[in-house]
């Protein structure tokens, strides 16, 4: 390699092993326009390949190049490491952009940027114009973000840029799904230089309980903390142990009080001074407790020992109760071998794995796809403004579930992002390009509309990334740590609040979809285009002639149909007792000359269609079939909610109920509470939101089996903000049900499940009352009418005559189908009832004879084919049984009634089933045969009863016998 590369990097650029991959990359380059680099962790295929095709290090010609990482944290380190190997500093020929923070300049040529930058860019400009080679870095990890953006690439090269160069790099050999991917790219494989890696199985000594939602049994904490000590004692190094979050990562960290060695914190949220450490050699022993993002992501220098906990943590989604979080699952076997492998990267190393060895082997060959368990909204946003409202035509490594994309494309209709064909809206095509999930996008549109664009941009910053647990569950306290926090989580949310702010005040200014720059802004020079880029471009696929056309930018939120502010009577919302109303702390940024009130002006009042809609039975007031927010009447400009503490706390409440409407929620006790959507949900005993009477929840999971959700992060509303945020909820009418045996007839309001108000009906529609009436036999059965022993007869005489002719017989056997005939049957009498005791007066058996089938003929031969009783031959009329389990008519009758009687008796042509009795009426035999009875069984019945009943006949020959019911001494009279 040549190049003015100082002696000391040039060493370092030369060691790196991918180098020998290059010149085969490079071909594939030129070939194809596409490859696939398989390289493991620790290779230089994130720093080394980029500076090469840059023409950086190399005697390549010069090329820009952007990089797409799929974390913040990755991205920022892969610049400095470039920007070292070149001898610069950040900013010069290497620069990064995540959101929030931006640091190129004009000699940039290597940009590294987040995948959810990337994806921005593509929405704003198809054609990426200027760039001239893409890396997808780390693509193996299979995030959602990663996924699209290589999507739309590939749509680029093949209908914009089919000279735009395209690399899609992995850390494991799992290849050929990206290769089908870029279109039967070509695939370079590095070898890395690795070292023997000792495993060490640690299993806990008793069993732990196995994670469900996002907690972990501490038992399994306090057993990682006692290998990291153990593993200390054994082994030299550096050592890096996997924890699934930071949660995890503190707990363990405070269980790791008295080692002799460094304990660092690595993950997202750290401080970049922790982050730095933890990226740089040490000459003292360190202990890094990291996330998943030193696995392949982030390189650690020194380590030589690895202890794995075995868990990750995945998202997950109930689409049915709108609930999506983090869960906490065993990792995978492949991130298991990219976690052992950190440990042999510079020499020989060990893996202290904190579960046994029979367990490895039932462990998921690979992580789940984010695509495939991830709340799909903002995705289906982004491939509907691409142009591809169902992703059917994008090149995705996996297809989005069909039930997962239909639940997003409701939500972004509700929303008014999509209209009923799922083409992007001009609100749509703004909310996309805001970098935010729909309903948040919504929550700072509207909301900025009714509380300003600085409090909404504070209070959907927090929404956008989870605060901090320590901050607690009351919103309105986080917001208030938040302001006041010197802590790693508190620069990041300003800096996003300072976005979102200037994304509502000024759509168009470029620093508020990439964070501010803090040096010259990267601006390539573009060629000549041949099609349009930029806002309001058509996208690349069938998108051009029927999405709508960017609205044009300027001052103030242009295009927008806001939800209403608060009602003018509306004090501020409840707080619980324990907590007063205290002024916004000091060391509260001062407000925004340009944001005080200017996101208020052209207030508007009403109700709003724009929130999520839900099917009712019920007439809905508002707007609610106008999948987009109406218009509003001014309530006249500069109305301001307020300022101060009161302010705050009306004004989360209403951003979380806009962003979450269907999750606002009544308390139903000092800890229960009640969702719109109908989820029950309850917050701790020691929550600041106890007592409160209503919830705008922003952030809650329901753990498996559990039969509440449990809320983790809320603000407190009052009835009024619930009413105008879920305005798409509130119904009114009448109700009339079955409920706990009985009817119940109300006029009720309801906001989604909640009931808000209840007044019993004097008058009910009568055939809401029947239809309730009908419910209640189904779900109680026909034994609510009145059954006497005649009617149940006639309905098991019915069944029988059903199951062996057909025909016109009905088939009486099935409540559930006797039900669905109540006109034909239960008429007049059910129109009439009113209660559970009218259904009681109805006669069973009178109403099941309109059943017959009189209109044949065929009802007046009831009484022959399927008689009541029948004669035998001692002069008695013996009912007959058609009721029994086995289907087959039974004649119960005393032994002494059948003498003479050769043949067994029929009905309908089917042979009854005799139940020959003893003289005291016990069963003695059965049988479907009498003449083979008498035969044979007869004698054994004789011996046996004989002497028990002398005084009754028993001849030798029954069949010539005279029948009788009565004993001897009666005979001889």
């Amino acid at each position: 390699m040549n190049g003015p590369l100082p002696r000391l990097r040039r060493s370092a650029l030369d060691s790196l092993p991918v180098r020998e991959a290059v010149p085969a990359l490079a071909s594939a380059l030129d070939g194809h326009g596409a490859a696939v680099l398989c390289a493991p962790p620790g290779t230089g295929k994130t720093t080394l390949v980029p500076l090469v095709l840059a023409g950086l290090a190399g005697d390549g010609p010069r090329r820009r190049v952007v990089v797409a990482e799929p974390r913040r944290i990755a991205a920022r380190a892969a610049a400095r490491r470039m920007a070292w190997l070149l001898g610069e500093s950040v900013g010069g020929s290497v620069g990064f952009t995540v959101r929030g923070e931006r640091v190129v300049g004009r000699d940039t040529v290597v940009e590294v940027v987040t995948t959810g930058v990337l994806l921005q860019r593509l929405q704003r400009d198809q054609e990426l114009a200027g760039v001239d080679v893409v890396v997808l870095d780390e693509c193996h990890e299979r995030h959602l973000d990663a996924d699209t953006v290589a999507a739309f690439l590939v749509d680029v090269r093949e209908t914009l840029r089919p000279e735009l160069r395209l690399v899609a790099a992995s850390a494991t050999t799992d290849a050929a799904g990206w290769a089908r991917v870029l279109g039967g790219a070509p695939v370079v494989e590095a070898a890395g230089v690795s070292y023997p890696v000792e495993t060490v199985w640690a299993p806990p000594a008793r069993p732990v309980r196995p994670p469900h939602g996002m907690r972990v049994d501490p038992a399994l904490l306090t057993h990682v903390a006692s290998v990291v000590r153990r593993a200390l004692a054994e082994r030299s190094g550096d050592l890096l142990c996997f924890l699934p979050g930071v949660g995890e990562i503190s707990r363990v960290a405070g269980l790791l009080g008295g080692v002799d060695a460094e304990v660092l914190q690595l993950h997202g949220r750290a401080p970049a001074a922790v982050q730095e450490a933890a990226l740089t050699a040490s000459e003292r022993r360190r202990v890094i407790l990291s996330t998943a993002v030193a696995e392949s992501s982030l390189t650690v220098p020194g380590v030589r020992v690895v202890v794995d906990c075995g868990l990750a943590r995945e998202p997950r989604v109930d689409h049915a109760r709108g609930l999506g979080a983090l869960a906490t699952v065993r990792a995978s076997r492949a991130a298991g071998r990219q976690r052992a492998g950190r440990a042999g990267r510079e020499a020989p190393g060990a893996v202290y794995r904190c579960w046994a060895e029979a367990e490895d082997g039932r462990l998921p060959a690979f992580p789940s796809p984010e695509i495939r368990i991830a709340d799909l909204a903002q995705f289906a946003l982004q491939a509907a403004c691409w142009g591809d409202p169902d992703a059917a035509g994008l090149a995705l490594p996996d297809p989005p579930p069909a039930g997962a994309m239909a639940a997003a494309r409701e939500v972004l209709v509700a929303v008014g992002a999509v209209d009923g064909a799922g083409r992007p809206t001009a609100r749509g095509l703004r909310m996309a390009r805001l970098g935010l999930h729909p309903r948040l996008a919504r929550a700072l549109l509207d909301g900025a509309q009714a509380v300003g664009a600085r409090r909404a941009a504070e209070v959907v910053a927090l929404l956008s990334e989870e605060p901090p647990r320590e901050y607690g569950d009351d919103l309105v306290g986080a917001w208030r740590a938040a302001r006041r926090g010197d802590d790693g989580y508190a620069p990041r949310w300003r800096a996003e609040a300072r976005r979102l702010e200037r994304a509502v005040l000024d759509p168009a200014d470029p620093a508020t979809r990439e964070g501010p720059a803090q040096a010259q802004p990267f601006a390539p020079e573009a060629p000549a285009q041949a099609h349009p880029s930029g806002p309001g471009a058509p996208a690349v696929r069938r998108a051009d002639a029927s999405a709508p056309k960017a609205p044009a930018p300027g001052p103030g939120p242009a295009g927008l149909s806001p939800t209403p502010p608060l009602p003018e009577t509306v004090g501020s919302a409840p707080r619980p007792p324990s907590r007063g109303s205290a002024p916004d702390p000091a060391g509260a940024p001062p407000p925004n000359p340009r944001a005080s009130n200017a996101g208020e002006a052209g207030v508007v009042t009403g109700r709003t269609g724009s929130a999520l809609r839900a099917d009712q039975p019920h007439r809905t007031r508002g707007s609610g079939h106008d999948p987009a927010p109406p218009a509003f009447e001014e309530r006249g400009a500069g109305r301001s909610p307020g300022s101060g503490a009161a302010a705050d706390d009306l004004a989360a409440g209403l951003v979380v109920a806009l962003a979450f409407p269907e999750r606002v929620a009544r308390a139903r006790n000092e800890t229960a509470f009640l969702m719109a959507n109908g989820t029950a949900a309850e917050v701790t005993e020691g929550s600041a939101l106890r007592k409160t009477p209503w919830l705008a929840v922003a952030v809650a999971d329901r753990p498996p089996h559990a039969a509440s959700a449990r809320i983790r992060l809320a603000a407190v509303v009052d009835e009024a903000t619930a009413r105008t945020a879920a305005a798409h909820l509130l119904t009114e009418g009448e109700e009339v049900r079955w409920e706990d045996g009985d009817l119940v007839a109300r006029s009720a309001e309801r906001l989604g499940a909640i009931e808000l108000a209840v007044r019993p009906l004097r008058e009910p529609d009568p055939a809401l009352v029947r239809a309730a009436l009908l419910d209640g036999l189904r779900a109680e059965g026909l034994g609510l009418l009145r059954w006497s022993a005649d009617a149940h007869a006639l309905r098991a005489r019915l069944a029988f005559l059903h199951r062996t002719l057909g025909g016109d017989w009905p088939d009486v056997e099935d409540d559930a189908a006797l039900s669905e005939r109540a006109d034909d049957w239960l008429e007049p009498e059910l129109s009439r009832a009113r209660r559970r005791a009218d259904l009681g007066r109805i006669d069973a058996g009178q109403a099941l004879n309109r059943l017959l089938p009189w209109a044949t003929g065929e009802a007046a031969r009831l009484d022959e084919l399927a008689p009541e009783r029948l004669e035998v031959p001692s002069g008695s009329r013996i009912r007959v049984d058609y009721a029994a389990e086995h289907g087959q008519p039974v004649l119960a009758v005393k032994l002494q009634e059948l003498f003479g009687l050769a043949e067994t008796p029929k009905v309908a042509g089917v042979p009854v089933l005799v139940h020959l009795l003893s003289p005291a009426g016990r069963p003695a035999a059965v049988t479907a045969d009498l003449a083979s009875f008498w035969q044979g069984g007869y004698k054994a019945v004789r011996a046996e009863l004989r002497g028990r009943y002398p005084k009754h006949p028993w001849p030798e020959d029954p069949a010539t016998a005279e029948p009788t019911r009565h004993t001897n001494s009666r005979l001889r009279r």
